[in-house]
């Protein structure tokens, strides 16, 4: 495993839309384990494989109760919405109001390519959602209904 660098605001890697995972092998493992130490370096709860240089649709979710790798993650039902506050690893020193569903339900292979469901509210709901945006190359202050420095 290893850590690696996070791409900051203007690296054009976080505007491109990342491309599916065909086939979970040992380079895609590997790259969500060095996204999970690279998370927990950072003091983050999320990254997203284009917040470390690589356009393949990855995620890795840590909000202390356990450690998900999420491979071609996608919203597949939503429900209601609210303002949440949400900051960023790639965008340092920034906090945004963003409107986001209060519900989500999300399809998503493991790292070992099973198929799961996650049904998701309140914060990890928030995460899911900033996370698989980062995939389409969207960041929240595109979503940001207010956007403030600090």
């Amino acid at each position: 495993m290893a850590i690696r660098n996070i791409c900051l605001i203007g690296d054009e890697v976080l505007r491109k839309k990342s491309r599916p995972v065909a086939e979970i092998d040992a380079r895609v493992v590997s790259l969500l384990d060095d996204m999970a130490e690279t998370l927990h370096a950072s003091n983050g709860v999320g990254l997203a494989a284009p917040q470390v240089g690589v356009l393949r649709r990855c995620v890795v979710i840590d909000m202390g109760t356990g450690l998900m790798k999420l491979v071609n993650p996608e919203i597949i039902d939503s429900q209601g919405e609210h303002i949440v506050e949400e900051g960023c690893l790639s965008i340092p020193n920034r906090r945004g109001s963003v409107k986001r569903p209060e519900q989500v339900t999300v399809r998503t292979l493991d790292e070992k390519g099973v198929e799961r469901l996650i049904d998701a509210q309140g914060e990890l709901a928030k995460c899911l959602c900033h996370e698989i945006d980062h995939l389409d190359g969207i960041l929240f202050i595109d979503r940001a209904v207010k956007v403030q420095e600090g």
